[in-house]
């Protein structure tokens, strides 16, 4: 069972760029905008629906669990804002380089903040990262920048949620940093709609409510990974990470059009590599350590 909840969720993620693009004309703003304040109002519903609303309270009346949420929040806005630019411009597949590269930048973020040292094939996936990036800054012409953006803000936000780790369920968590993006996300449709620019209330109610879906969209997939982590160990967690930017990858490939040079193959296929090694290396560590080990982090995607 949990391994149906681990590919539900990275399923719903890998297929998000589908979602994004039924939401045109609505801009990244607006479509980030819109999922914050939808997703707050699934919180809500979903907190008074399973009576959750004591851990919540206390994990917002706890300054060091509020306050490493806020700034989580701003990170995965970051990221959000980003990755929905990425998929309505048609840059995809760049976009999924971005979750391809995450764990690569997680293994460096641990050593530049966290001063761990670091294994073999640690370090020989981190060097196939920068040559990559190094060979698809040639093959784009400019540095990947929506694909660095997407790593490194979903890196440092997982960061953050590791630093509150079991203090706060997922629910609450969300919850939490919906809240804190609240004030924010209101003040952007105000302005989208005193210029003429907000499409949630103009272009007809099959567009509102699609809109309004993006609540239980973005809830959804993070119910599944918290019931997924609660029973899987941290390889198969792992592993399954994999599926979101694969399913986004063949999006933009097959059905988006997006082109694929022979410079793009090969600084993605050194990513690939990099993350060949991280999984090998991963595996050999959990053998040593011969005992279970479960995931207490966040969600992955956009």
């Amino acid at each position: 069972m949990g391994v149906l909840f681990g590919i539900g969720a990275y399923g719903l993620w890998g297929l998000l760029p589908l979602y994004f693009l039924v939401l045109a004309p609505a801009g990244p703003v607006e479509i980030v905008a819109n999922r914050v304040l939808w997703s707050l109002l699934f919180c809500v519903l979903l907190l008074t629906v399973m009576r959750a609303w004591g851990p919540a309270l206390t994990a917002l009346r706890t300054p060091a669990i509020s306050g490493t949420l806020a700034v989580a929040a701003l990170l995965i806005a970051v990221n959000w804002l980003v990755y929905t630019y990425g998929v309505t411009s048609g840059q995809a597949i760049e976009a999924s380089l971005g979750y391809f590269i995450n764990p690569i930048v997680s293994v460096l973020l641990g050593v530049l903040v966290l001063r761990e040292k670091l294994r073999p094939l640690q370090w020989a996936a981190i060097g196939m990262g920068v040559l990559a990036v190094v060979v698809l800054a040639v093959g784009y012409g400019s540095v990947p920048w929506i694909a660095l953006t997407l790593a490194f803000s979903f890196g440092l936000y997982g960061f953050m949620k590791k630093r509150v780790g079991s203090r706060v369920d997922a629910v609450s968590s969300l919850s939490l940093e919906t809240l804190a993006l609240t004030p924010i996300a209101a003040g952007v449709m105000l302005w989208l709609s005193s210029r003429g620019d907000a499409t949630l209330t103009t272009e007809g109610p099959g567009h509102f409510w699609i809109m309004a879906a993006s609540g239980v969209i973005t809830a959804v997939p993070l119910i599944f990974f918290g019931a997924a982590a609660r029973r899987l160990p941290l390889t198969t967690i792992g592993l399954l990470q994999y599926l979101a930017p694969v399913l986004q990858f063949l999006l933009a490939l097959l059905v988006l059009g997006e082109e694929m040079p022979f410079e793009r193959w090969i600084g993605f296929g050194l990513v690939w590599a990099g993350l060949v090694l991280l999984t090998v290396d991963m595996l050999r560590s959990v053998r040593r350590t011969r005992r279970p080990v479960h995931i207490t982090t966040t969600p992955a995607p956009a």
